[in-house]
C-alpha cells in the first residue's frame, strides 16, 4: 500500500484534534506533523515535505494564503488543500492563485476529507470544473493581458479549453491530438506560466481574457 504523508495547519485546538483523529484512522495516511499558524506550517513543509497539507485560511502569525504561497516555493512537491467555512469566496480564489490545489469546507464528512487527500495526491482535480469556473469568474480581475509570445497558438487554444473546464479527453477530441501531445503542451504551459496545476491554468485563462470575460 502506498502511504500518503499528510500534515495539518489549523489554529483551533479542538478542530485540529478532531481532524488529526480522522486522518489517523485511515491506514494509507501517515500524519507527519501539525501546525497552529502559517509560519509553523511553512517550516513544517520545508523540513518534512509532506505529500499533502490541509491548510486553514484564517490563522495567526501568517495566514493560510501567505503560507500557501511560501510553501509553493520552499516545498513545491507539497500539495495544499485549503480548509474554509465558505464556498467559492474570494479567499479561496486567492489561495488557488497562490498555489493551492483545491479546497474543502470544514464541515466535509470524514470520508470526504480522506477522498479529497487521495484525489489531490493522485493528480486529480479536487474542484469540479463548473465550481472552479464560477469561482474564478466571480473573483478574477477583469483584464486582458498582452499575447504571450512564448506560447504557441496551439498552447493558447489548449489554455482556453482548460479554462472552459474541458477534460483531457474532450480537449483531445476537439483538437484531434494524442494524449502524449496534449501532455507535452500542458507541461509546457505549466512551466511557462509558473502554474502548479490545472486550477491555476484556469485562473490564468480567465485573467488573460481567453474565457469568461467580455
Amino acid at each position: 500500500m502506498t502511504r500518503i504523508t499528510v500534515a495539518l495547519a489549523e489554529d483551533q485546538p479542538l478542530l485540529r484534534a478532531t481532524l488529526l483523529t480522522v486522518l489517523r484512522l485511515d491506514p494509507s495516511l501517515d500524519v507527519v506533523g501539525e501546525a497552529g499558524d502559517g509560519e509553523e506550517a511553512t517550516r513544517l513543509c520545508e523540513s518534512r515535505s509532506p505529500d499533502v497539507i490541509l491548510m486553514d485560511i484564517q490563522m495567526p502569525v501568517l495566514d493560510g494564503i501567505s503560507a500557501t504561497a511560501r510553501i509553493s516555493r520552499v516545498a513545491p512537491s507539497t500539495k495544499v488543500i485549503i480548509l474554509t467555512m465558505y464556498d467559492l469566496d474570494e479567499y479561496v480564489y486567492r489561495a488557488l492563485k497562490a498555489g493551492a490545489s483545491g479546497f474543502l469546507l470544514k464541515d466535509t464528512s470524514p470520508p470526504g476529507i480522506i477522498d479529497a487527500i487521495k484525489a489531490v495526491h493522485s493528480g486529480q482535480a479536487l474542484l469540479a470544473p463548473t465550481a472552479l469556473r464560477r469561482l474564478v469568474d466571480r473573483h478574477s480581475p477583469r483584464r486582458v493581458l498582452a499575447e504571450d509570445p512564448h506560447l504557441t497558438s496551439r498552447q493558447n487554444e489548449i489554455l482556453r479549453l482548460v479554462g472552459l473546464g474541458l477534460s483531457n479527453d474532450e480537449i483531445e477530441r476537439a483538437l484531434v491530438i494524442s494524449r502524449s501531445t496534449l501532455k507535452s503542451h500542458l507541461s509546457a504551459l505549466l512551466q511557462r506560466l509558473g502554474a502548479r496545476d490545472r486550477a491555476q491554468l484556469v485562473i490564468e485563462a480567465y485573467e488573460r481574457g481567453l474565457v469568461g470575460h467580455p
